[in-house]
């Protein structure tokens, strides 16, 4: 058996054609252009690259972009300040903050006050509580592009035994959370896995859809595989590779090579889940422009 690569570059370039077209209509019908406020603090080379990515989506997708770039220097308050002008300012529909934060900061204080309205990430309080009672709300971008990425390529979740391993608040618990609830892409038996798990492959061979959002590459190797499962490998990690310029490549949290012989379906990395995660935050924001 030979994975079939679930291609996130192409059905994300598809979502945000269609996210587009759907921006070009609240313009027409409304005169409202979907804003996008971006806080970065610091010059993190990762975190600088991904808000590049996320502001040339905006301007390709026709939104408005708010780029605040600040020194890792900024202090508490002065970042808490920046949330609150862009709480206030009636051009900016959804705020993100790039994480992480610098140490000296309180990562959570910073967080909690965006408002709810504006939380494209679905990262407050109140929108984690909305989703975990069912109300709507802005889901959190990565497990939202995984839930599409499942439903788009026909993969049953229903009756399905999922695994996910990772407890994170960003992809782990509410992944876990969308694959169990009572909706589209969810009615899934879920396990979760981490650091404390026993035996972890004993778990994983259950798995009928597998999420790996560990942080670490080679967590998961084809032996510990159900054959004809379904692997979402969420991992981006630098290793070493003396053959590239930059000196690196980006492998994800499952050895492709073993699994990709073993799974039905498998998302590569990079390519995979990465591109999904700027298309629903994209999505989020055009929905937040619509509940003016």
């Amino acid at each position: 058996m030979s994975a079939t690569l679930l291609d996130g570059k192409k059905l994300a370039a598809e979502m945000r054609a269609e996210i587009a077209r759907q921006v070009a209509d609240l313009k027409a019908d409304r005169g409202v252009t979907p804003g996008l406020g971006v806080i970065l603090i610091g010059t993190d080379p990762a975190s600088t690259s991904y808000v590049t990515a996320k502001e040339r989506a905006c301007e390709e997708a026709g939104m408005f972009s708010l780029d605040v770039r600040v020194p890792a220097e900024t202090t508490q308050e002065e970042a808490l300040a920046l949330v609150c002008r862009m709480n206030d300012d009636p051009r900016v529909h959804g705020i993100l903050v790039q994480l992480p934060l610098p140490r000296h900061i309180d990562e959570a204080a910073v967080i909690n006050a965006i408002a709810p309205e504006k939380d494209v990430d679905g990262f407050t309080p109140v929108n984690v509580g909305r989703m975990m009672i069912g109300e709507t709300c802005f889901l959190p971008c990565t497990p939202h592009g995984i839930i599409q990425m499942l439903l788009k390529t026909g993969v049953q979740t229903a009756g399905q035994h999922a695994v996910v391993i990772g407890r994170s608040n960003i992809v782990g618990k509410p992944v876990a959370h969308l694959l169990m609830r009572k909706a589209e892409g969810g009615n899934a038996t879920v396990t979760v896995c981490h650091t404390g798990t026993r035996d972890l492959a004993t778990h994983t061979r259950q798995a009928d859809i597998l999420v790996v959002a560990a942080g670490r590459p080679g967590t998961v190797t084809g032996s510990m595989i159900k054959p004809g499962a379904v692997v979402i490998d969420v991992g981006v990690n630098r290793i070493p590779d003396a053959s590239k310029k930059n000196g690196f490549r980006l492998v994800g949290d499952v050895d492709a090579a073993s699994v990709s012989e073993v799974a039905s379906l498998l998302t590569p990395v990079p390519g995979g889940v990465g591109p999904m995660t700027i298309t629903m935050l994209l999505a989020n924001t055009l929905e937040a422009a619509r509940r003016l």
